[in-house]
């Protein structure tokens, strides 16, 4: 990317084009819109929202009344995205909401800011409520250093993947993940990670906000007598500096896993040994090594 440089309000309306807003609306608790969130939802000439039901009822409680309310979301973003760019260009000001918090993360604002950005249209945050960041702060955990990484794909595969190469970060991990899922999720971890200590938020801001603190078999054990309700934050714990370095430093770093193999075989261990000793070394099972040599 060349370096580019947003200019101010000021400078962008004599250029004629209008304003990319992207507003935080409330995870669950309307008390958490911010007056400059409504005053930018009454000023925009145009609201795009994922969902345009849901996202009605919130105009509807504020009294806000666009002059447009587009439908913006994964399934239509490529036909959406470039219409709602053409009237910003045109000069209209439009204000982005997700069903709930920021938009942009999980979600395809993503998309419609990078082709703003393209457009050299003005991409101003409007900040507001976000599930990850209140689940951080309140899970006493690290907060030193995180990472987000949303919601993790369906494949086993591919959730071991991912999960394995943040296996020896420091920072506090965040997840996002549905009540049909957080079980398999949780052993995911349990089987790539072992038995750290974990939060599970659910319902946050609202009437039934829910913190379980305590190792993954703990809040496995909790889920068992209580079977998962609503959409969860997990917020998982980092590895220790002692362990980061550990890994970081190790001889087989820089090897494959074809190479890791080869190595203890060149040794006379048996292959299979040597696949179980490589698994071993990377903290990972044997079926992953396996699955890595196919």
């Amino acid at each position: 990317m060349s370096l580019t440089r947003q200019s101010s309000f000021q400078e962008q309306s004599h250029s004629g084009k209008g304003s990319l807003y992207l507003v935080g609306t409330p995870i669950g608790n309307l008390e958490d819109m911010t007056f400059r969130a409504i005053r930018t939802l009454k000023e925009c000439d145009i609201i795009a929202a994922e969902d345009t039901r849901q996202t009605r009822k919130l105009l509807t409680h504020f009294e806000i009344s666009p002059q447009m309310l587009f439908s913006y979301h994964e399934h239509n973003k490529a036909a959406s995205g470039p219409e709602l760019i053409r009237y910003i260009i045109e000069g209209k000001n439009l204000a982005l909401v997700s069903d709930a918090g920021l938009p942009a993360i999980s979600d395809p604002g993503a998309d419609l800011v990078k082709l703003a950005v393209a457009e050299g249209i003005n991409v101003i945050p409007i900040p507001g409520a976000n599930a990850a960041l209140s689940s951080l702060i309140a899970s006493g955990l690290s907060t030193e250093r995180f990472t987000f990484i949303g919601f993790l794909p369906r494949e086993r595969k591919d959730v071991e993947a991912i999960l394995q190469s943040f296996r020896v970060s420091q920072g506090t991990l965040l997840f996002y993940e549905s009540p049909h899922r957080i079980i398999k999720t949780l052993n995911a971890i349990l089987n790539v990670y072992g038995n750290r200590q974990v939060v599970l938020a659910r319902e946050l801001t609202k009437r039934y906000e829910e913190f379980i603190r305590g190792s993954v078999e703990e809040c496995l054990e909790y889920l068992q007598e209580h079977p998962p309700l609503g959409e969860y934050c997990l917020v998982v714990e980092g590895t220790s500096a002692r362990e980061e370095q550990e890994q970081l430093s190790a001889w087989w770093q820089h090897l494959s896993v074809e190479e890791h193999v080869a190595h203890y075989e060149s040794e006379g261990v048996p292959r299979k040994e040597a696949m179980k000793k490589t698994a071993g070394d990377r903290g990972v099972s044997k079926r992953d090594i396996y699955n890595a040599l196919i």
